[in-house]
């Protein structure tokens, strides 16, 4: 640790000398654009003015058009790195083809000579297999404005999240914008013109930047190269718009209205000069359906989100320029009720569950004196609906300053300062937060704030074959957290049970009053409990007694005196976390980075050179080396890639301090169903992947990008989700093994006519124990299951038409689906040998659906099962009525859910899933109306999941909850532009 600490400081000290000494000189040019500027000349060297010239990407779909000035000159600045086609022409002049590449934030500088129309020239023939293909050894898609403007999306509050969800290979989409990177959940990081953002950006956790805000975008899911740590399974590099160049003013004003009363308006202007440009937009939604609920249809799901972002761009001199970007989000909205949630009822007795249904508990059981509800202010007590709410602010600030050295290099210097504080609110009723018992028995509120501030500086240089960048980058999150929790299901923490049925009892606050009612005590046998008496005959649930229920083995945990203050249903209060101990840490990072991408004839090599330094609750350091390799097999016009990257991998920030410290206390241990009492910190871990790929172009219009991947990883992360709430706590696994493949197959314009499938399959193998922070561990003690990221198949197919320029276009999406891995379903197996692994309930060949949590095998909800599609002899679920308690597995089914046959369900090679899904979207729209010039009117009409597909996206997952996709909502806008 001494050692740890002693290099963090000497590193630190050398990122505040190498700050200090390259703060003079800084730049405007984002990490991931640089400007292409030229000058266009006659044969006899003179100046040629009004010349046009465009550069287009017919891959990504970028273009851009500009004229020459009076000198010849013309500038395209905030460019993103790609290969372009630039074409040049000029009334009596030949036209003029080059192809130019764009790597480094290093402005291009262009000599362009016309030759006479009619007079012998070269040029580069647009069009060719070769002008699709990047010599590139990292795999990546690019995708530019003009082509995702006409992509459906399915949420307008993480449209980021949507479009690289539809857009890149490898990605596994699930609720709430959250999507799962080549196997693993939020390893993603994103980089917005050059400030990194590696905390999470779903809508449940953060406010993401607004797609009206974007350029392009450029994801990475190969190897990552050596400027890119912290998150690498999938690398979102980001380039917003600007207004730089823009000397005539544009922008939209734009409305919409659809289905759940959605209403969504904004503007967006850019303007500027030669030398200085401003971009600014905002934003504001309205909707009755903000995250993706727990039932198909909505119940208690309103939300709104307000959003501006600008950006400014200044060139001081001709070597210095500034960069600044500036964002502001609110969001509020309430968390989704299920039908047990929406109709809360508080049961008590024997033979009911701890909360439940409409009208009669689930069971249809009846509360009687018999069973104890005599002394029970809780027996039958409708509490109404839950009320859960979030609220999350998001303030980002990230000025640059760049300064040019030469001709051959750019000196980068940028800082950041990025704020989410997030708030979730209970319902005002404390009681009416209690869902079934397997999701729901406490209440609970939270306040937490994430504030990051860094600084990083890159240098990049190009000369010859060699394209180096060097850099340097420290940050510091600060993060608190503040909780309240109390108990408020009367069956988590009883004293007393009935020794006849094994059900806990209501109207008592300690084990020694059980007698006195005859009912025994609700305490371990024997008793490490002083709040316990002597042992009883039989023990809670015990198989021995003969008149024991097994309809109730396990639906409740012992009695723990140490809750007992904090359960609200015998008189108690909140437990607050921050009356025990402050729940703030400051987490630093410190990264040093050289990479060199080389071009040697048909050679790319791509080295590169790592240092992670991380001190947070943990610490850890590593050397990290990247290698990439690409060869451009010309006549096949192939290219053939490897890469090897070594990365420390950092723990998530959000609710990192009270899943690494809670469980050392003994109250939170058993609130936040931790795997052991120990306080263990979530460490850093670390991750080798390997990467094999081609990219094959057919033709002049059909390029195939694939990937082969192979990552293991030692301290593997994921979440656990907290009841019904959007709160959840990071994990850490002791290792993964993540092999999988993507391809994207692109078809270029073709007479109006773009197209473009993705498809992935990958594997997501986890392997117990949990090491370190809080959330339900799997059954299994040990061994290895597949986490709820892994999908054996998926793949969108995104069809654009636009016949004529300046016609009516059409997109249209097809996602299918193969289907996460699920959580908690029925299990069948043989009740002496148990081959249940990981699962729920043992019982012959009878089943009762059940779920495994910190209070053991409980009963799903009539609602539960509902949600499940489960049926028995064709026979579905209601949400008050579940299935019979004895349905022979031959009868039993899902219309949602696989569920494997009785003594076949593994954790590894036969997990139950989520049923295949396959989902269209549509758009149809013109961008021009009426056909004006300067001004026009566009309309759009998108249809989400337009055949109403009736489908999961997950199951009482441990690590998500239960949601379903989106029904089919209709929205239509219109659009004013200038």
């Amino acid at each position: 640790m001494r050692f740890a600490t002693a290099r963090f400081r000497l590193l630190f000290l050398a990122a505040v000398i190498s700050a200090a000494v390259i703060a003079p000189a800084a730049s405007a040019q984002t990490a991931g654009a640089a400007a292409v500027n030229g000058t266009v000349k006659d044969p006899t060297g003179a100046a040629v003015a009004k010349a046009g010239v465009a550069i287009t990407n017919p891959v990504s779909g970028y273009e851009r058009s500009t004229t020459t000035d009076t000198s010849g000159g013309f500038t395209f600045p905030n460019v993103p790195f790609n290969p372009y086609h630039m074409t040049v022409t000029a009334a009596g002049f030949a036209p003029f083809v080059e192809d130019i590449d764009v790597r480094s934030a290093v402005p291009m500088n262009i000599g362009v000579a016309l030759a006479l129309a009619g007079a012998s020239t070269t040029v580069t023939v647009t069009g060719e297999p070769q002008d699709l293909l990047e010599n590139e050894p990292t795999a990546h898609t690019d995708v530019d404005r003009t082509l995702f403007e006409k992509v459906p999306l399915e949420s307008s509050s993480s449209g980021l999240s949507s479009l690289v969800t539809l857009a890149s290979p490898g990605i596994a989409a699930d609720s709430n914008g959250l999507f799962h990177g080549l196997g693993d959940h939020a390893e993603n990081s994103f980089s917005v013109d050059g400030q990194p953002i590696t905390d999470q950006q779903s809508k449940v956790f953060s406010n993401q930047v607004p797609v009206d805000a974007i350029q392009s975008l450029t994801v990475i899911d190969g190897a990552p190269p050596a400027e890119y740590g912290d998150k690498t399974s999938v690398v979102i590099d980001v380039t917003t718009r600007s207004g730089q160049g823009v000397t005539t003013p544009h922008g939209s004003v734009t409305a919409d209205y659809g289905t759940f009363g959605s209403a969504n308006g904004g503007f967006d202007l850019e303007y500027g000069g030669q030398k200085w440009g401003n971009f600014i937009s905002a934003s504001g939604l309205n909707t009755g359906r903000f995250l993706d609920p727990p039932e198909f249809i909505v119940m208690h799901d309103k939300g709104n989100e307000e959003n501006v972002f600008d950006r400014v761009d200044y060139q001081l001199t001709s070597a210095d320029s500034i960069h600044l970007n500036f964002q502001y989000t609110r969001s509020w909205f309430q968390t989704p009720n299920s039908f047990d949630s929406q109709h809360a009822t508080l049961w008590f007795g024997e033979g009911v569950q701890g909360s439940g249904g409409v009208g009669l508990p689930d069971g249809g059981f009846a509360p009687s004196a018999a069973q104890g509800c005599t002394t029970s202010a809780f027996c039958g007590q409708a509490v109404g609906p839950a009320d859960q709410r979030s609220q999350i602010q998001t303030f980002n600030i990230a000025p640059s300053w760049n300064h040019l050295i030469g001709s051959s290099a750019i000196l980068t210097f940028g800082g950041y300062v990025r704020r989410d504080a997030y708030n979730y609110y209970p319902s005002g009723d404390p009681f009416s937060d209690l869902g079934a018992p397997s999701l729901q028995r406490e209440t609970v509120s939270q306040s937490r704030t994430l504030l990051n501030a860094g600084g990083h500086s890159e240098l990049s240089y190009v000369k010859g074959i060699h394209n180096v960048k060097a850099g340097i980058v420290y940050q510091q999150t600060f993060l608190n957290e503040s909780d309240s929790l109390g108990i408020i299901d009367p069956t988590l923490n009883a004293p007393c049970f009935n020794s006849l049925t094994g059900a806990t009892v209501q109207g008592f606050t300690a084990p020694t009053q059980c007698a006195g009612g005859g009912f025994q005590p609700n305490c371990p046998m024997p008793s490490l409990d002083p709040a316990c008496p002597a042992p009883s005959t039989f023990a809670p649930g015990d198989p021995s007694n003969p008149n024991f229920n097994p309809t109730f083995a396990n639906q409740y945990p012992l009695f723990n005196s140490v809750l007992l203050p904090f359960d609200l249903t015998r008189g108690g209060s909140l437990f607050r976390t921050s009356t025990l101990f402050p729940l703030h840490t400051d987490v630093k990072e410190l990264a040093v980075y050289v990479q060199d991408t080389i071009t040697k004839g048909n050679w790319n090599f791509n080295l590169g050179l790592r240092g992670d330094v991380y001190n947070g609750l943990a610490t850890a350091g590593q050397a990290e080396p990247r290698l990439g390799i690409a060869y451009n097999i010309k006549p096949s016009n192939t290219v053939l890639r490897i890469s090897y990257a070594r990365t420390l991998e950092t723990p998530f920030n959000e609710n990192l301090v009270l899943s690494s410290t809670g469980c050392g206390n003994p109250v939170l241990s058993v609130l936040l169903s931790c795997s052991s009492g120990a306080l263990t910190a979530v460490q850093p871990g670390f991750r080798n992947e390997f990467h094999a790929g081609l990219e094959q172009a057919f033709g002049k219009h059909v390029v195939v990008d694939a990937e082969y991947i192979w990552k293991y990883t030692h301290n593997a992360y994921d979440f656990s989700v907290l009841g019904n709430t959007p709160i959840t706590f990071p994990i850490e696994w002791a290792r993964s093994k993540i092999p999988g493949f993507a391809i994207r197959a692109t078809l270029t314009n073709y007479h109006g006519f773009t197209a473009y499938v993705v498809m992935s399959s990958v594997a997501a193998r986890f392997f117990t124990p949990q090491v370190a922070g809080a959330g339900a561990n799997p059954s299994n003690p040990a061994g290895v299951f597949r986490i709820d990221h892994d999908e054996r198949f998926n793949q969108t197919t995104h069809m654009q038409y636009q016949p004529w320029k300046l016609g009516p276009w059409l997109g249209f999406n097809w996602r299918y689906d193969s289907g996460l891995v699920a959580g908690a379903t029925p299990c069948f197996g043989v009740l002496a040998t148990n081959t249940c692994p990981g699962s729920t309930v043992v019982g012959g060949i009878n089943m009762v659906s059940m779920v495994a949590s910190n209070v053991g095998a409980v009963p799903l909800s009539a609602d539960q099962e509902f949600e499940a599609g489960f049926t028995c002899n064709g026979v579905h679920a209601t949400p008050t009525v579940p299935l019979p308690f004895n349905c022979p597995a031959s009868q039993f089914g899902s219309t949602l859910i696989k569920v494997p046959l009785p003594n076949a369900e593994d954790d590894d090679h036969n997990p139950p899933r989520i049923q295949q899904r396959s989902l269209f979207d549509l758009a149809i729209g013109d961008d021009n109306l009426f056909r004006g010039d300067r001004y026009k009117w566009s309309v759009r009409v998108t249809v989400v999941n337009l055949a109403n597909n009736f489908a999961l996206y997950n199951f009482l997952s441990t690590f998500s909850g239960t949601h379903y996709v989106t029904p089919r909502t209709v929205t239509g806008e219109v659009g004013f532009h200038f």
